[in-house]
């Protein structure tokens, strides 16, 4: 794969990005691509390593050391034909994707990693600007019908693949605009959503029917659905937030980030959005060290907040892992986000103790600092308050951005009365999809909980397949 010598001779070089004074003043993307000589000079880094161990970091088990070797080749329509065999967006992936991939490279036990998110950023971009990508319309239609519910990541996939299997399918989403998290939980600084619109006109032209503004459970029976259709598929995402019970959770400034992150998404639309949360002239404090956390600094810098503070209750990950003990698995260390880099405080193991107001507004946050120990008996890790580290800081807009329990089970699950795991995720396994009802199966975040666009894509394509086999009694969809 790749040059014989290529990892010995080339160094891993990364695309630059605009500076931070510069990008933040608006929501588009902001790296800059390498040129295409500098993508084949990346690609022949690729080691001829024996066992491909990216494959199996990869949840889409994407081929990356066939196309890293044709794209060093310069056979980028090769390429992409490898790359859409097991990725139905990898415009979605080679930007949003934290690229467990890298993280198992054979390179990365002594070396620097292929740049593998970024030679897949480069194949697809490189296909939609020759015109490779597009629609597969099935040369045969087999006249089973199938409601999609939910057009995040999982749902597209699930929709795409289904379709071209040849049923006709019809894609439900409550919102106004298709992509669920992917429209409106990640900023447009980090993907652009014209992205979307264009993978949404492909999935018509190959007979996906969208619907959008229809809120199953709610403003649609989910038992008609059941009666209209051959099969059901659940890909809605995990919504049930985690909540901060504290004293003063109700003063107004304290917010949920999707309360938060959508707005400045439809904002970006050109919508109008009445009452929009703002971060401009305050200081703000977010709860949370994940990407959403994340996502919530680059847009509260974008909004011109005073200050930006990030809290994580856990303590600082080291600056390094050691692989010797952690390869190829995706180690715990400390990560920087380019939202952190364009000008947040960061603190780690403190705990929010309580939220101040001053005439009903959210003014200080109270909060000390936590030890973690492991308990003797159980082996858990235990989280203890340090005494004497009480502080107080400035807080006029508080965003909670602590992960998600699971999905909302009032109106859809309520109305199919459809199992759930003890996690309070739909209960279906990973073989068949489905759920204590027959027809109806799940995929994505509302059956494995909150995780990456990458497994909710892989979760679609492989539902798919077992809604095809389920109703067709066999299936030539990959899995």
């Amino acid at each position: 794969m790749g040059k014989v010598t290529g990892f010995l001779e080339i160094d891993r070089v990364e695309p630059a990005s605009l500076a931070p004074a510069e990008r933040i003043k608006f929501y588009k993307e902001f790296t800059l691509d390498l040129s295409e000589t500098q993508m084949r000079e990346q690609g022949a880094r690729c080691m001829d390593c024996g066992i491909p161990f990216c494959q199996t970091g990869c949840p889409v088990n994407n081929i990356i050391p066939d196309w890293n070797d044709l794209v060093y080749r310069g056979k980028w329509r090769q390429a992409i034909d490898t790359l859409h065999s097991t990725n139905n967006f990898p415009e979605f992936t080679g930007r949003v994707c934290p690229a467990p991939c890298e993280a198992a490279c054979t390179l990365n036990i002594n070396s620097r990693p292929v740049t593998i998110k970024n030679i897949e950023h480069a194949i697809i971009d490189h296909a939609w600007e020759q015109g490779w990508v597009t629609p597969q319309v099935p040369a045969h239609k087999t006249g089973k019908r199938v409601a999609v519910i939910g057009s995040g990541p999982s749902g597209l996939a699930a929709s795409q693949q289904l379709a071209r299997a040849g049923h006709a399918v019809v894609l439900f989403e409550k919102n106004d605009r298709i992509g669920g998290l992917l429209r409106y939980g990640i900023p447009d600084f980090k993907m652009e959503k014209h992205l979307i619109d264009r993978r949404v006109a492909q999935m018509q032209a190959e007979g996906v029917e969208f619907r959008t503004n229809q809120h199953v459970g709610v403003d649609v029976d989910a038992q008609t659905l059941l009666a209209e259709f051959d099969a059901v598929v659940l890909s809605g995402g995990s919504e049930h937030p985690r909540d901060l019970p504290v004293p003063g959770r109700e003063l107004d400034g304290v917010h949920f980030a999707m309360n938060f992150l959508p707005q400045q998404n439809k904002r970006v639309a050109g919508d109008e959005v009445p009452g929009q949360l703002s971060a401009k002239g305050k200081h703000v404090v977010v709860i949370g060290g994940g990407d959403t956390g994340s996502d919530c600094v680059g847009t509260s810098i974008r909004q011109g907040a005073l200050s930006v503070t990030q809290f994580e209750v856990m303590p600082r990950p080291p600056e390094q892992e050691n692989k010797e003990l952690t390869w190829p698995n995706w180690p715990m260390k400390l990560r920087t986000s380019s939202s952190q880099e364009e000008g947040c405080e960061r603190d780690w193991s403190v705990v929010t103790k309580a939220f101040v107001g001053k005439d009903g507004k959210i003014a200080k946050l109270r909060a000390n600092r936590v030890d973690w120990s492991r308990d003797a008996v159980s082996g858990q890790m235990k989280m203890n308050d340090v005494a004497g580290s009480e502080f107080e800081i400035p807080a006029e807009l508080v965003l909670l951005a602590m992960g998600y329990l699971h999905p909302r089970h009032e109106g859809l699950l309520q109305q199919l009365g459809v199992k759930l795991d003890g996690r309070g995720n739909v209960a279906a396994d990973t073989e068949v999809y489905q759920t204590s009802q027959a027809k109806v199966f799940s995929a994505g975040d509302m059956r494995r909980g909150q995780s990456l666009v990458v497994w909710a894509i892989r979760e679609g394509r492989q539902c798919a397949r077992a809604v095809d086999e389920f109703l067709m009694g066999s299936s030539s969809l990959p899995r």
